[in-house]
């Protein structure tokens, strides 16, 4: 149901995703060797459909740039774009499984500092592959998020050739992009009735586009070229349309690569829910197997209608909650925004230089990786620090997913690490010990306890308290009966039975 009140930030949002999302489908598409307006269809049908079934109140799906490589390599692989949307067909389908059988909770189990770490890379990311746009050098695709890009060089060896390919044109039009927004949000413009009426980032885009344009009109020397500019296709093209090769639904290769596709789906979509529900305002959760089902079924009419593969997108969801959207209609405006302007203005988008739209994207990736981030979760402690930069070096040196499960592995590392210390304590008064077992206590605590217990003097008085204790592991057990047999040959007491309300009956009376 539209509200009133939020109406009006819901399609300022819209806006502001649009603009970002039009470059970054076609550039999706192109990297991942299928027709461009593949990832346009793939676009409309992510924003109204998944928009629409969506539980999530923020968040935007889309085309991703973690399946080009999958993409480019399954049609190679298949031989046809076409035995591709087979696969994808499919894959829509088990996502609709998997939402069904309640899979999406697999998402909660990415802590917290992974999850601030993944969307401290990705800004960190736009940035740097936005500065290559932002001065005409348009090599790269838009939307590439990987360390190793498809041209043989890397997220920083780009801005080492970006040098030898600058174009005027395209850094006076970033500049006049940069005052607009920078400026746009201040007071004293806000009072302006420019700024009243439209989102400040349409005013830059608009004006940017402006720039281009009489820069054209004056100096036809120095204009934009077409591969500085929005390219949409003829949408309307019935050739451009594609559709599923049903014949080969039970051929094995597509059925493999519909489940490869449907996994890392279904994990880029858990990963950018959970870290869009970080950033709103609200702090809402989204059901996050509602989420499989929705996507489920927006990959399996987007592969009806010769679309790419779609996933919840961290950089349009960013975008969505940084420019002020209450709701999901931000979502599904920006869908619709999409399927209207590509039918009615495709003559007028690609008028848009793609440098305006890079600094847009740099806007928004400055926001999240400020530096306040690094300064709260230092003040955290380590064993929150360093997960969270721990993934934020290895996203921005590899890709989205081998950062995050690597940032899990470091976050492991240091849950192990505070069973192994905090399950096993000693406290010492003259000849009188007392151990106390907390929590889980496992085979990882062995060398500590057993560490305490070679330490034990003879004739001294040992108390060992598992009262806290919710589990005791049975070589724990095993470690403390030897001791004990072994006790009263150095003449130690034991005594172990302090704990009738332990549930652990090792220590009940």
């Amino acid at each position: 149901m539209i509200s009133k009140e939020t109406f009006k930030s819901d399609f300022s949002a819209s806006i502001v995703v649009f603009f970002i999302a039009l470059p970054l489908c076609l550039g999706i598409s192109l990297a991942s060797g299928a027709p461009l307006v593949s990832g346009i269809i793939a676009g409309i049908c992510g924003g109204i459909i998944v928009g629409f079934l969506s539980g999530s109140h923020t968040s935007v799906s889309g085309p991703a740039a973690g399946l080009t490589v999958i993409v480019l390599t399954a049609i190679q692989q298949l031989g046809s774009f076409e035995v591709f949307l087979t696969a994808l067909f499919i894959a829509g389908i088990i996502q609709l499984i998997l939402g069904l059988i309640g899979a999406g909770i697999i998402g909660n189990f990415v802590p917290s500092s992974v999850i601030k770490g993944m969307l401290a890379a990705i800004g960190i990311i736009l940035i740097f592959k936005q500065l290559p746009h932002a001065v005409g050098y348009d090599v790269d695709f838009e939307g590439d998020e990987s360390f190793i890009q498809i041209d043989h060089q890397n997220t920083f060896s780009e801005l080492l050739h970006l040098f030898d390919r600058i174009t005027p044109a395209a850094i006076l039009v970033s500049f006049v992009t940069f005052l607009v927004l920078y400026f746009g949000d201040k007071k004293q413009l806000k009072k302006m009735m420019l700024f009243k009426l439209l989102p400040v980032s349409l005013v830059a885009v608009l004006i940017g586009t402006a720039t281009s344009i009489i820069i054209g009109l004056l100096f036809p020397a120095i204009a934009l070229e077409n591969e500085h500019l929005v390219q949409i296709p003829n949408i309307l093209n019935k050739e451009n349309f594609n559709s599923p090769d049903f014949t080969q639904i039970l051929n094995i290769s597509v059925i493999l690569i519909a489940f490869k596709i449907a996994i890392v789906a279904s994990l880029e979509t858990l990963l950018s829910i959970e870290a869009t529900d970080k950033l709103d305002p609200q702090k809402r959760f989204t059901p996050t197997s509602k989420e499989l089902i929705a996507q489920g079924a927006g990959n399996t009419i987007s592969a009806l209608i010769g679309g790419l593969p779609i996933t919840a997108v961290i950089v349009r969801s960013s975008a969505n909650i940084v420019a002020g959207s209450k709701t999901k209609m931000s979502a599904i405006l920006h869908g619709l925004l999409l399927l209207v302007c590509v039918l009615v203005l495709t003559k007028v988008l690609n008028q848009i230089p793609l440098s305006s739209l890079a600094v847009l994207l740099v806007f928004v990736g400055y926001k999240l990786t400020k530096p306040v981030l690094y300064k709260e979760l230092y003040k955290n402690g380590f064993d929150q620090f360093l997960p969270f930069i721990i993934t934020v070096i290895a996203i921005v040196f590899t890709d989205l997913l081998t950062g995050v499960a690597i940032g899990l592995l470091s976050s492991i590392y240091y849950i192990v690490k505070n069973s192994y210390k905090r399950s096993v304590s000693v406290t010492i008064d003259k000849n009188n010990y007392l151990i106390r077992l907390k929590g889980n206590v496992s085979f990882l605590n062995k060398a500590v306890l057993r560490n305490y217990l070679e330490q034990m003097p003879n004739e001294s008085f040992l108390i060992i308290d598992g009262t806290a204790a919710l589990y005791i592991d049975k070589d724990i057990i095993e470690i403390l009966d030897e001791f004990i047999l072994m006790a009263q040959f150095k003449k130690i007491t034991v005594d172990k039975k302090i704990s009738v309300s332990s549930p652990n009956p090792y220590f009940k009376k």
